[in-house]
């Protein structure tokens, strides 16, 4: 959680885990809101969350990691709490406006981005803006092999799950590639889906998946591109959803215009 004083630059921030319960995270939000901003006004807000919206962004559908969260009225309590209104969006997709913004993919025309974290999620962005879409861009829950999806087999919870131990603590090279080899087949389908000018990739798992041979890997299965988009690590790191929730309040400000 962030303020900017102007809209462009990012002043005070915090980061914190994210409380199980939604009134817990209510009143948790409110006295970070305090400690960070005082009694001064609140003009417009813009935040990322795990999970599905609705089609008005009111509000979570579905959210794997914050099952307690789903259904409740999130924007709502948020414009009670602020005084201002608020303008809610995944926070892959807002990680991935912050990076086609203001990160690696500055300048280019269509940017996909993927974050591989505790989940795998993503977005397309075209012309500085989140894409068009119905419901959403899940990117992770591609099915990439025996019903299994690419966060089955890559992010960071189900990795801790079959093997019993934590990302950070994964050393051998042969999981790493196998890693590698599974983020490449599905960035073979988000490119020949999305066609994008560059690949973004993010997220903690990133850590300890050896990027050249995610790069060897998507080389060897993209068929029908004889050139590769640009593949490209995340530059803004844990600021990136917060540079991304800057860019949605300008774009909004300029709507309202």
């Amino acid at each position: 959680m962030a303020v900017s004083s102007d809209g462009l630059r990012l002043g005070r921030y915090k980061i914190f885990d994210t409380p199980s319960y939604f009134k817990d995270g209510i009143n948790f939000l409110r006295q970070v809101r305090l400690d960070l901003c005082g009694k001064r006004k609140v003009k417009a807000v813009a935040g990322g969350i795990a999970g599905v919206l609705d089609l008005k962004k009111t509000k979570l559908l579905g959210a794997k990691n914050l099952p307690a969260w789903t259904g409740k009225p999130l924007k709502k309590n948020l414009e009670r709490l602020c005084g201002a209104p608020v303008y809610l969006e995944n926070d892959a997709a807002l990680a991935g406006l912050g990076e086609a913004v203001r990160g690696s993919g500055r300048g280019k025309k269509i940017v996909a981005y993927l974050t591989v974290g505790t989940g795998v999620g993503g977005a397309r962005i075209v012309h500085g803006e989140i894409d068009d879409r119905t419901l959403g861009f899940e990117p992770g829950k591609q099915i990439i092999q025996d019903g299994r999806t690419l966060e089955w087999f890559i992010s960071g919870k189900e990795i801790e799950k079959r093997l019993g131990k934590k990302t950070q603590e994964i050393h051998d090279r042969v999981t790493k590639e196998s890693l590698a080899k599974y983020l490449a087949l599905g960035l073979n389908n988000t490119v020949v889906h999305w066609s994008p000018d560059i690949v973004i990739l993010g997220g903690s798992v990133m850590n300890i998946i050896p990027f050249k041979k995610v790069h060897f890997y998507l080389r060897r299965n993209l068929k029908p591109f004889k050139k590769l988009p640009s593949l490209k690590k995340a530059a803004l790191g844990e600021k990136s959803g917060l540079y991304g929730a800057l860019e949605l309040l300008r774009q909004k400000k300029e709507n309202r215009r």
